[in-house]
């Protein structure tokens, strides 16, 4: 089976299936996305955002089944299945910063966003990645 989670690992804990293949390199990441525009004109919005998830992340770290318990509960969850979710496939220890590693993920799924026409060009995709990436506030938030 082939499937995102919660749903994965509700058919692992409920049925028994098997993840038989599993690559982290695969990773797509998630991101938090803002317009150029609204980070130069509310930077201490952005930060507050930044911060909040950094403090979060942070407890789930610190606190474990603490954070089993709350994903279980808010996502109406078994706690087995919010066990799968965040104990085996969530990497919140991963930095939170942006960096070459997001970058060579997205300078791979260029040709694919170029084919579906998501974007004009690869070139011009590969020059818009050049200022992508805002660190400056996940790096402030792990530093509060």
């Amino acid at each position: 089976m082939v499937g995102p989670n919660p749903l994965m690992a509700q058919s692992q804990v409920d049925s028994g299936t098997k993840l038989i293949y599993r690559n982290a390199s695969f990773n797509s990441y998630g991101f938090l996305n803002a317009r150029e525009e609204f980070l130069a004109e509310h930077p201490d919005l952005a930060q507050k955002v930044l911060d909040a998830y950094e403090r979060a992340r942070a407890w789930i770290v610190e606190h474990p089944d603490d954070a089993v318990q709350l994903l279980a509960s808010e996502a109406k969850l078994a706690p087995e299945v919010a066990r799968v979710v965040l104990k085996e496939r969530t990497e919140v220890e991963v930095s939170p910063v942006p960096g070459p590693d997001q970058r060579a993920v997205l300078e791979r799924i260029l040709p694919t966003l170029v084919r579906e026409s998501q974007v004009r060009s690869e070139q011009e995709a590969k020059t818009a990645l050049d200022s992508l990436f805002a660190p400056e506030f996940a790096e402030k938030a792990g530093a509060s």
